[in-house]
C-alpha cells in the first residue's frame, strides 16, 4: 500500500524514482511508495524536475501544487501535494495503477 500521509497543506506521498528508464510514468507501487519511471538522467536535478512533472501530469495538479520535501539526492523521495486530501490521492492512484 502506498504511503500518503495527510499534512496541514495538503498530503505528503512516498515515491520511488527510476531515473533512466526507457519510459516515463507511474508503473506501479514498491516498499510502500508510488514507484515513477523517468528517462532523465539523475543528474542536476533533472529527474527530480521530472517525476514532479510526471507527478503533475498523471494527478492533474498544477507545478505548483507538487514539492519535493526530502530525498533530492536519493531514489526515495516524499513530495507534498498542496490542497489535495490523501483520500482524493490515493483514489485517483487506485484508478492509474488499476488501467496500468
Amino acid at each position: 500500500m502506498i504511503q500518503i500521509r495527510s499534512c496541514a497543506e495538503g498530503c505528503i506521498l512516498s515515491v520511488r524514482a527510476q531515473p533512466g528508464a526507457r519510459r516515463t510514468g507511474i508503473v506501479g507501487e514498491q516498499n510502500g511508495a508510488l514507484k515513477v519511471a523517468v528517462s532523465a538522467p539523475p543528474d542536476k536535478g533533472r529527474a527530480n524536475a521530472a517525476v514532479q512533472e510526471v507527478l503533475c501530469e498523471e494527478l492533474g495538479l498544477k507545478r505548483s501544487q507538487v514539492e519535493l520535501l526530502a530525498g533530492s539526492a536519493s531514489r526515495d523521495k516524499k513530495f507534498l501535494l498542496r490542497g489535495v486530501p490523501p483520500e482524493s490521492v490515493s483514489q485517483m492512484l487506485r484508478t492509474i495503477l488499476a488501467d496500468a
